[in-house]
C-alpha cells in the first residue's frame, strides 16, 4: 500500500519481514541494563533545569546517542514513609527503540491495517518501517531529538502531545501505543478515549501490555545512571488484564491478543456509535506534559 499522509509523502519501498520468534519469558536487552545498573556506582541525584520530560531531560541525550542506560524511576509518595510506596528504577530499551524492528514489532507491524499513527513515536523505527513498505504513516512525540531521528530514518513525524489537535483525527486506520505508551499521562481510559478519537469508525488500535500482570499510577522521572533527572511526571503501567479492563471502559472491543520476544500486546477495535456498549467521545482533553 502506499499514498500520502497528510501531505507528507511515505517512501515507497519494500524490504523482508523477518519470521516472528517464539515467546520468551523476559527480553534480554532490558536483562543486561538491569546487570549493568546493578554494578554502577551510587551517585547524587542531579536535576536538569529547567527540564521537560521527554524533552530536556537525559532521554534527548540517549535519543541523540541512541544507547543507553536510561532508566524511568519511581518516585515514592510522601503519604508512604512506610515504604509501601517505594521507589524503584524501570529499564528503559533505547538501544531496542533506536534499532530496526524485531520479531516482536513486526508482528505488530503485519496487524496494521489503513494509515497509521504511531503516538509516542520514540525515535521512529515503527513508521520508518511502515514508511519503507509504502504504507502512509506518521508518528507523533513531544520530543524534538525524537522527531528529527524518526526523519532521518525515512519516517514523517511531528512534535505534539498526543492530547492536542492531530492531523487526520477520525481517519486514521491504525493508532499505535508501543513500548509502555499505556501510561501516557498516567490515566489509561482518558488516554483511551483519546485514542478513540483518533481512529476511523471500526478502525484498530494496537496496544503493548507490560508483562507483569500490574495496574499502577505512578509518578516518575526520567535518569541516567548517573542520576541526571528530568522534572517528576504521571505515569501508568498496565498488564494485559488491566489494559483489556480500561480499553472497555473507553469503548474498545478486543479482537486479539498474542506475545512475542516476551513482550504482550492487544489488538482493539474502535466500537461503533451504535454499539449498546459505546461510550462517548471525551470531550475534555488532559493538558499532556
Amino acid at each position: 500500500m502506499s499514498g500520502t499522509v497528510v501531505g507528507i509523502d511515505s517512501a515507497v519501498a519494500e524490504r523482508p519481514e523477518p519470521a516472528v520468534a517464539e515467546p520468551r519469558a523476559e527480553n534480554p536487552t532490558v536483562v543486561r541494563a538491569r546487570k549493568r545498573m546493578a554494578t554502577l556506582p551510587v551517585r547524587p541525584a542531579v536535576s536538569v533545569e529547567p527540564g521537560a520530560p521527554w524533552i530536556d531531560d537525559p532521554y534527548a541525550h540517549a535519543l541523540r546517542t541512541g544507547r543507553g542506560p536510561l532508566f524511568l524511576r519511581r518516585l515514592a509518595h510522601p503519604d508512604h514513609p512506610d515504604g509501601f510506596d517505594e521507589e524503584y528504577t524501570l529499564p528503559l530499551d533505547v538501544e531496542r527503540w533506536c534499532a530496526p524492528p524485531d520479531a516482536a514489532d513486526t508482528s505488530v507491524l503485519r496487524r496494521c491495517t489503513g494509515s497509521v499513527l504511531d503516538v509516542g513515536c520514540g525515535p521512529g523505527r515503527m513508521v520508518a518501517a511502515l514508511a519503507a513498505r509504502g504504507v502512509p504513516a506518521l508518528g507523533v512525540d513531544l520530543s524534538r531529538d525524537a522527531v528529527k531521528r524518526t526523519r532521518r530514518s525515512g519516517g514523517a513525524a511531528i512534535r505534539r502531545s498526543a492530547f492536542d489537535r492531530l492531523p487526520g483525527e477520525g481517519r486514521w486506520g491504525t493508532v499505535l501505543l508501543m513500548d509502555g505508551n499505556i501510561g501516557i499521562g498516567g490515566d489509561p481510559v482518558a488516554l483511551l478515549r483519546r485514542m478513540r478519537e483518533l481512529v476511523a469508525p471500526g478502525g484498530v488500535l494496537l496496544a503493548e501490555a507490560v508483562p507483569q500482570d500490574v495496574d499502577q499510577r505512578l509518578t516518575v522521572r526520567v535518569e541516567d545512571a548517573h542520576g541526571h533527572h528530568g522534572r517528576p511526571f504521571p505515569w501508568a503501567r498496565l498488564g494485559t488484564t488491566a489494559l483489556l479492563n480500561a480499553a472497555d471502559s473507553a469503548g474498545w472491543t478486543p479482537t486479539g491478543r498474542w506475545t512475542c520476544e516476551g513482550r504482550p500486546f492487544a489488538e482493539l477495535r474502535r466500537r461503533r456509535a451504535n454499539h449498546p456498549d459505546a461510550q462517548p467521545s471525551n470531550t475534555e482533553r488532559p493538558h499532556h506534559s
